[in-house]
């Protein structure tokens, strides 16, 4: 699988547990229940982005934070309806 191409099925899945939802820590991210759901992610956003401070000060387990950091963040925009062209696009104005 080519380096985009991890991120595009991990999208897909994303999506999938939003329009499908099932019995699954996204899907339950995803769906309103005693907090609005855009509140649970953001807090997941907030809470993995201060994991990654941590472990680069540590020097430990830095690319398992950030793994959880881009995936909570790819959450959020699956969430919001954010095309993942959106995303890619702007990665690829930034190369110039």
């Amino acid at each position: 699988m080519t380096d985009e191409g991890i991120i595009r099925e991990v999208y897909r899945v994303l999506e999938d547990r939003r329009d499908n939802p099932v019995d699954s820590y996204t899907s339950g991210l995803m769906t309103d229940d005693e907090k609005r759901a855009e509140d649970k992610i953001l807090e997941k956003i907030g809470e993995e982005a201060a994991e990654v401070i941590i472990a680069s000060k540590n020097d430990e387990n830095l690319v398992e934070e950030a793994a959880d950091l881009i995936f909570h963040t790819l959450l959020l925009l699956v969430y919001k309806g954010v095309p993942l062209e959106r995303l890619l696009d702007e990665f690829s104005s930034r190369r110039k």
